[in-house]
Parts: structure tokens; C-alpha cells; sequence
């Protein structure tokens, strides 16, 4: 990894150009499903393990097992009763191995975004012509299998490397055109969508998408308890929310079926649901609708705002 790769200009978050979301809306909230697959056995990596346990790892695939099985079911249904289309990143394997499920959320008019192919097949060690392909690939079978043109990426267990933006958004752009291939969720820097450098010169924006709020770092990483965590995610909302006043801001809860889903955990996260959902001033939405609105009518004038303050400096 370079040193500053260079996707973004430092730009400070205050005294930014207002931004105003559809109807008024202060705050714009997205819940990104991460929907993935596992392997038992995959190939090896030699820069990353894809189990902290001894082989076979049945303990970590089955939990993971038991979220497509179980938790997706119970998840989709409460996204529907708070009226919550969620933004799915994908492990295009899926599409194979449970088709049921893409039907299920196909039906309920969900975003599908790129989360690789599997969740246990890393970016690291890969040549520029094996990212570019493994992009490719996701993409197309996301379009094969939804009809969606897939707007957005968020490498496979993070697995980010020095040319996946690029790669991302020439692929896009080489299948369908700019209605793909324009936004990641594989840069954490900011609680606005900001304008993101590619090498091709397609316009691209990063959106906001919380490892904060993310379940698994929830309760794995940082081990909080269930009403810790939906208490969290109302925090959250409240500082947003209020600043959103100001200009408008960007709420994303990453969830995984195998996590959040689990039936302790379900009470706490619906009550953080009915509390976002139950403000006024609240865009409901998805993330390539952020970042095609945030595109279409602020795009250009960010990029102004932040030559501005470059020349000032």
C-alpha cells in the first residue's frame, strides 16, 4: 500500500456547501446487509487466514451457514415491517449456492453491490489482471442474476488494495457504462459522500459506510453486549441527525445474518429501527440512490468547494 494513495483531498467537514436530501430530508439512512459466502476449505492465502480455527473450521462455516439459513429470513422480515430496502453486499457466490435468496430480495426491489465473489478469497497477493477479472466477474453476475447494473463495491473481507477503485469503475464503466461501476464503501472517512480520484477520470464518490456501526466489529472486535449496541446505533442517529440540520449527513448500518439476526440480538436492533425510521426529516433509502443523487446535484460543486479551499491554503 502506497503511502497516500491519493483517492481523496483533505477537505474539513465544516463550512462545506449545504447539501439537502430528496424532500428536505436531514439525514440519509441505508442498512447494507452484508450477505456473503463462506468455504469450508478454501485456497490458501499466504497474507491472510480465512479461519481463526484449526481445519476443518465447522464452528465458524456453520454459524455463517446458519445466517443464510436462518437469519436472512429473520432480518428481511424485519426490514420489511420498517419499510427498508436494503443495499445487499453481495458475495456473488451466492447467486450458485442460495438463488432463493436473491429472488427474495429481488422481489422487494433491494440494491445488489459487490462484495466479490467469496468472503473467504481475499484482493491480497492478487495481480492488477486477477482484481481486475474477480471485479468483473461479481459485476456480471450480479447483472446476470438481478438485471441490476452494479453501482457499488466493497472488497471481499476487506481486502482492499492499491487498484481497486480504479478497477471497479473502469469495469463498470467497459459493461454498462457510467450506470455502473461509480461508488465504494471502502473508505471510512467521512459522514458525507465526497468526490473519490480514478485514474480513468470517472466520476466516483465514496459513501458512508460505518465500521463503527458494523455488527460484526460490534460484537466481535469491540464484545458489547445487544442493548450496548442498539443504543449505539441511536447515538449514532442523534448526532447525525442534529447535524444534519446544518447540511445534510449520511447514516449506514452494516449488518450479517449471522450476527444481528441471532434471535438475543433482534430486540435491540428493531428498537433502534423503529427509532430511526420514526424521526421526519429522513431519507430512507439505498446506496447507489446516495450516491446518484449525491452525483447528480453536488458532484461538481464539491470538487469547486475543495479547489477553493486547496487555493487557500
Amino acid at each position: 500500500m502506497k503511502e497516500d494513495p491519493g483517492y481523496y483531498d483533505y477537505w474539513p467537514y465544516f463550512k462545506r456547501p449545504k447539501i439537502t436530501w430528496p424532500n428536505g430530508a436531514k439525514l440519509a439512512f441505508w442498512l447494507a446487509p452484508n450477505i456473503e459466502f463462506y468455504e469450508l476449505n478454501p485456497p490458501p492465502n499466504p497474507q491472510r487466514k480465512p479461519w481463526p480455527q484449526a481445519t476443518p473450521a465447522v464452528a465458524g462455516y456453520s454459524i455463517r451457514d446458519y445466517g443464510n439459513r436462518v437469519g436472512h429470513q429473520r432480518q428481511m422480515a424485519l426490514l420489511d415491517k420498517y419499510g427498508i430496502r436494503g443495499s445487499i453486499s453481495l458475495s456473488t457466490a451466492l447467486c450458485d449456492h442460495h438463488p432463493e435468496i436473491i429472488s427474495q430480495c429481488s422481489e422487494r426491489n433491494w440494491e445488489f453491490f459487490s462484495h466479490g465473489i467469496y468472503n473467504t478469497r481475499y484482493t491480497y497477493g492478487m495481480s492488477e489482471a486477477q482484481e481486475r477479472e474477480m471485479i468483473r466477474d461479481s459485476i456480471d453476475t450480479i447483472h446476470r442474476h438481478t438485471g441490476q447494473k452494479c453501482a457499488g463495491y466493497l472488497a471481499p473481507a476487506l481486502s482492499h488494495s492499491d487498484n481497486t477503485i480504479d478497477l471497479f469503475a473502469e469495469v463498470g464503466s467497459e459493461l454498462f457504462g457510467d450506470d455502473a461501476g461509480f461508488y465504494t464503501c471502502d473508505l471510512f472517512h467521512d459522514d458525507q459522500p465526497t468526490p473519490i480520484h480514478t485514474r480513468s477520470g470517472k466520476e466516483f464518490v465514496s459513501v458512508p459506510y460505518s465500521l463503527e456501526m458494523n455488527d460484526t466489529i460490534a460484537y466481535v472486535v469491540n464484545k458489547i453486549e445487544p442493548r450496548r449496541y442498539g443504543q449505539q446505533l441511536k447515538d449514532c442517529f442523534d448526532r447525525l441527525y442534529a447535524e444534519g440540520s446544518e447540511s445534510g449527513t449520511v447514516m449506514c448500518i452494516p449488518t450479517h445474518n449471522y450476527q444481528v439476526s441471532c434471535p438475543h440480538r433482534m430486540k435491540a436492533f428493531e428498537e433502534a429501527l423503529e427509532y430511526i425510521t420514526g424521526h421526519s426529516d429522513v431519507w430512507v433509502t439505498t446506496g447507489r440512490e446516495i450516491a446518484e443523487y449525491y452525483r447528480e446535484h453536488y458532484l461538481a460543486s464539491s470538487k469547486d468547494a475543495i479547489l477553493n479551499v486547496q487555493g487557500g491554503l
